[in-house]
């Protein structure tokens, strides 16, 4: 094979000893992990955001992000639950640009995928640490997920990995929940597939070991929109599409289902600042509907410092490097408001 090898890899166990979670951290990531287990399973009906940069290109702000994330989050306690996401894996629809922080952790500099693993880590854990948040993440490399096992309260498995069979059989070895989007096709049924496959046990290989499972009960939907053949954006999170996949999870025999509906991406046709519309008229719908109000459990929010996006190199402090984001003030009433609307 023309591969030609660049270091070897720490194991997972090398850097969890090397960098280690705290006592303390463990315990806020446990109480965490309990009460985002209890609105999957509808024993708290609070609304769960999922809401951060669309990558996590820079430590520094995105850990003052967590801290602004922290005020509003204590104001909105009794209704909403904040996971943040800290997106450090970022799939390329053409395998170029800019692939996040595991593979670049300084954006200045070229790949480094060892000091990239680090860097991932480190950021995890001060979230924890100094926050109070354990936070999301993409599994886009199912083998890296093992570097960050003890420190993520959720995960998400994007549209392009959705029908990957590794993707699928680790999702089923996770304790944590995870988001299956629907794939960039907008097949619903495939994502149903792919949840039904993470709800169950199998035996398959996983580094370098084989390894058992016993499925992962809280494996769920994530809509995102769909892209048809002319590369031409369609919504799926209106009532309509939402009653619909409820009725296709009634008819299968599938755990804790649950709903997360992304308001970027396709949804929003790539329009970051459309977000907040499409929030309104979930949370409207959810009013409307019991079962909608029962199934939709939260909302996946693109967000960030500034508002929009640059390039690489443009050096402004706290705005994206890929997809683009609602800014602070944006985010911050949006989350208010939604609070004030449930």
């Amino acid at each position: 094979m023309s591969l030609k090898v660049i270091q070897e890899m720490p194991s997972p166990i090398e850097i969890t000893k090397l960098m280690p979670l705290s006592k303390k951290g463990k315990r806020i990531k446990a109480q965490r992990d309990q009460v985002i287990k209890n609105i999957f399973q509808g024993k708290d009906s609070r609304f769960i955001l999922i809401i951060g940069p669309c990558s996590a290109d820079n430590e520094t702000a995105v850990v003052d992000y967590l801290i602004r994330l922290r005020k509003i989050q204590k104001k909105v306690e009794d209704k909403i639950f904040i996971i943040p996401r800290i997106y450090t894996n970022k799939p390329r629809t053409t395998g170029e640009g800019y692939k996040g922080m595991a593979h670049q952790p300084d954006v200045s500099k070229k790949a480094n995928m060892v000091e990239g693993i680090k860097a991932i880590r480190h950021l995890h854990i001060r979230a924890i640490e100094e926050t109070g948040f354990s936070c999301a993440d993409e599994m886009l490399y199912p083998d890296n997920y093992a570097y960050l096992e003890d420190v993520l309260s959720y995960v998400a498995i994007g549209a392009r990995s959705v029908e990957n069979q590794q993707h699928r059989l680790t999702t089923s070895g996770l304790e944590i929940p995870a988001g299956m989007k629907n794939p960039t096709s907008g097949d619903i049924s495939v994502m149903l597939n792919s949840i039904r496959a993470a709800q169950v046990g199998h035996s398959f290989i996983y580094r370098g070991m084989e390894v058992k499972t016993e499925g992962n009960p809280f494996a769920h939907a994530i809509v995102r929109g769909s892209v048809n053949q002319y590369g031409r954006n369609f919504p799926n999170y209106h009532y309509e599409d939402i009653k619909y996949l409820v009725k296709m999870y009634k008819e299968r025999d599938l755990e804790n289902p649950s709903i997360i509906i992304d308001l970027n991406h396709a949804n929003s046709n790539k329009h970051f600042d459309e977000q907040p519309r499409i929030a309104y008229e979930v949370v409207r719908n959810c009013h409307y509907d019991e079962d909608f109000k029962k199934y939709v459990k939260g909302l996946m929010i693109e967000s960030y410092i500034e508002e929009g996006n640059q390039s690489i190199d443009g050096g402004v402090y706290g705005k994206s490097i890929t997809d683009s984001c609602l800014g602070w003030n944006a985010s911050e009433a949006l989350i208010q408001e939604i609070a004030r609307k449930l």
